[in-house]
């Protein structure tokens, strides 16, 4: 097998929350990193230059954009694997503009599949998908639990959501990451290509921009260390099982590692029923962090919000022999330490973050 040294990973995005986190640990193995990132999103400049400062010439920055198909064609050459994390992020944002919506994540992902397809079939490509190709689960039960909205189903409330769920595409953003998510799976087998699925739930953790339509975790901490205000959307009982960052990259690496294991496969991805928690306790353990309860008032619900989301991730851990996950209190205080340490890019987050939040 080729040593890392000799290998070149693309990370689609990279410049982003994940994306920035996962080429760190790709550096760190010693593979050299293609950054291909558009940088569109504002602020996303500071981590693909933390990137190059710490990793020097291992980092290769592209900027440019997937919806181009040369852009793509360039960027798969001479790639042992790759991750795709590269899109349009907001499901407000694919109301405002769903054609864009639908260029950024189906166009930019059909191109980069074809590219690699006509480049090496052979090379792994690893999708960032979304809990959003399931819906608004609209024919679920869900009552008032202890922490928040629970399922009605015992077994549901007890391991979550799982693969054989049906797909329900909801709003623009959930029809063009769905169309994607299904595109990859079928690269597999209609060509034979190494590809994977993660349909991600609520991932949180260092060099998160956070904002009112995506990252509310982040976005949470910062504006409670700033002392501004927060909106919720909905009830605030609305239940996630929040991820860290860390554990989402162990993840991603060991499904590199493991491609031909999971080829042809999606699975759902988060903390799990452990982590299951509602945006209220969220902002409750923030103020036993901060020693001040966060300010927040409350706005009626958004498009496609779901009350409940909790991924079972079984399949997905057997699959890659995964440990548990970082217990939500632990990785929120030491999200909270490290930003604390790191107020410069503290404040620059929350310039780009407005008051309102969706629990995307």
């Amino acid at each position: 097998m080729m040593p890392p040294a000799a290998q070149t990973i693309l990370v689609t995005g990279g410049a982003g929350f994940i994306g920035c986190n996962l080429a760190d640990r790709l550096a760190e193995r010693g593979y050299r990193v293609r950054i291909l990132d558009s940088l569109a999103r504002p602020g996303v400049e500071t981590n693909l230059q933390w990137l190059t400062e710490r990793h020097g010439e291992r980092i290769e920055p592209v900027t440019s954009d997937l919806r181009d198909e040369e852009t793509a064609s360039r960027a798969a050459r001479e790639v042992h694997g790759a991750f795709h994390f590269a899109a349009q992020v907001a499901v407000t944002t694919s109301l405002d503009d769903p054609r864009a919506d639908f260029d950024a994540n189906l166009r930019g992902t059909f191109n980069l599949l074809e590219a690699l397809r006509t480049t090496d079939g052979g090379v792994p490509l690893i999708f960032a998908s979304t809990n959003k190709v399931y819906g608004n689960l609209p024919d679920l039960q869900f009552g008032p639990g202890t922490n928040g909205y629970e399922p009605a189903d015992a077994q549901l409330a007890q391991f979550g959501l799982d693969e054989t769920r049906p797909l329900d595409f909801h709003t623009p953003y959930g029809c063009s990451k769905g169309a994607a998510d299904q595109y990859v799976l079928d690269y597999s087998r209609s060509f034979g290509m190494r590809t994977a699925v993660i349909r991600m739930s609520c991932i949180y953790g260092e060099r998160q921009l956070g904002t009112e339509d995506q990252g509310w975790v982040a976005h949470f901490l910062i504006s409670a260390m700033e002392g501004r205000p927060i909106t919720l959307f909905g009830d605030g009982w609305q239940v996630r099982d929040v991820c860290t960052v860390d554990d989402t990259c162990d993840m991603y690496l060991a499904a590199l590692d493991r491609i031909d294991a999971i080829s042809g496969r999606a699975f759902n991805w988060g903390g799990g029923p452990t982590n299951a928690v509602s945006l209220r306790a969220v902002l409750d353990e923030i103020g036993v962090i901060l020693d001040s309860k966060p300010h927040f008032e409350v706005e009626g619900w958004r498009a496609g919000d779901q009350r409940w989301f909790v991924a079972d991730t079984r399949a997905i851990d057997t699959a890659l022999q995964l440990p548990p996950r970082t217990d939500w209190r632990k990785g929120l205080r030491a999200l909270s330490d490290w930003l604390a340490s790191e107020r410069e890019f503290a404040a620059s987050a929350i310039e780009l973050s407005s008051q309102k939040v969706a629990a995307l």
